[in-house]
């Protein structure tokens, strides 16, 4: 999700208010991640609702005495709060009022692992690599011809017991559509981890394991690169043949040996 102008402000307010709102307990934050992802699939499911809460030239005592008409009593209060500040905004687009909300409960649930951010981080991203190897997996999750109902069912199946609840949330609300697929909104989703933790998030791959001396030594380096910590996401590529390719936003740093080779004969065809 890509928030420019004033959708870029307010997405900045509303997630510091977001912060204070749920800072009582992981239990408080994930409440408001399914509010917050129940209300932003209404408003992308209803253009008229979405039109009006987004108009600049209504009231917002208008605007947020709509919203809780229609959410008040049904949903966590403390999430419903950020939706009437949230619709109290200017938005430079009026789909970026759902978009805004779906990021805001994508943090709610990020905050909810507590001190468990890492683990969330890992486990999302061992979801993510299932879903891309196993062809069964991936067909099922987005065969079009199966209910959500279905796919959250599988979900429960897969996950239920073995991860984070964050996790299975996160994995749960990848099935909406709002991303291109249900990997990439696992991958956003590690991005939204890794923010709300103040790291970045590396994809290195290696042709065998790392050692704990070498990811430690790497993710310090990495560190001093980018003047943050660096969560490494580790994934063994026997196609790397050997040394080490590492992906932290749209830099890549190619060190494996295949990569030089590739160059080798480039300099020769040349």
């Amino acid at each position: 999700m890509d928030f420019r102008g004033a959708s870029a402000d307010a997405v900045a307010a509303l997630t510091e208010e977001l912060k204070t709102a749920v800072s009582a307990s992981p239990e408080a934050a994930a409440k408001a991640a399914d509010t917050l992802f129940e209300v932003s699939q209404t408003f992308r499911a209803e253009a008229a609702l979405r039109r009006f809460v987004t108009d600049a030239s209504v009231p917002k005592e208008a605007k947020t005495g709509l919203v809780a008409e229609l959410f008040g009593g049904k949903v966590d209060a403390a999430g419903l709060g950020v939706v009437e500040s949230a619709v109290k905004h200017r938005w430079t687009h009026a789909g970026d009022l759902s978009d805004a909300v779906e990021r805001l409960s994508e943090i709610a649930a990020v905050r909810s692992a507590g001190g468990e951010a890492k683990r969330l981080a890992d486990e999302l991203f061992a979801v993510q690599q299932a879903v891309q190897e196993t062809p069964a997996l991936r067909d099922a999750l987005s065969d079009p011809a199966r209910s959500i109902d279905d796919k959250v069912a599988l979900v429960d199946d897969l996950l239920g017991g073995k991860a984070l609840a964050a996790t299975v949330t996160l994995t749960k609300q990848a099935l909406a559509g709002t991303y291109r697929t249900a990997t990439a909104a696992l991958g956003e989703y590690q991005k939204v981890a890794a923010a709300v933790a103040g790291e970045n998030t590396a994809v290195v791959r290696v042709a065998a394991p790392l050692s704990e001396a070498d990811s430690t030594r790497l993710a310090a380096a990495l560190a001093k690169k980018y003047g943050r910590e660096v969560h490494l996401n580790i994934v063994v590529d026997p196609a790397i043949v050997g040394g080490i390719k590492v992906s932290i936003g749209d830099d890549v740093i190619d060190g494996t040996i295949s990569s030089r080779l590739d160059g080798a004969q480039r300099a020769l065809a040349g």
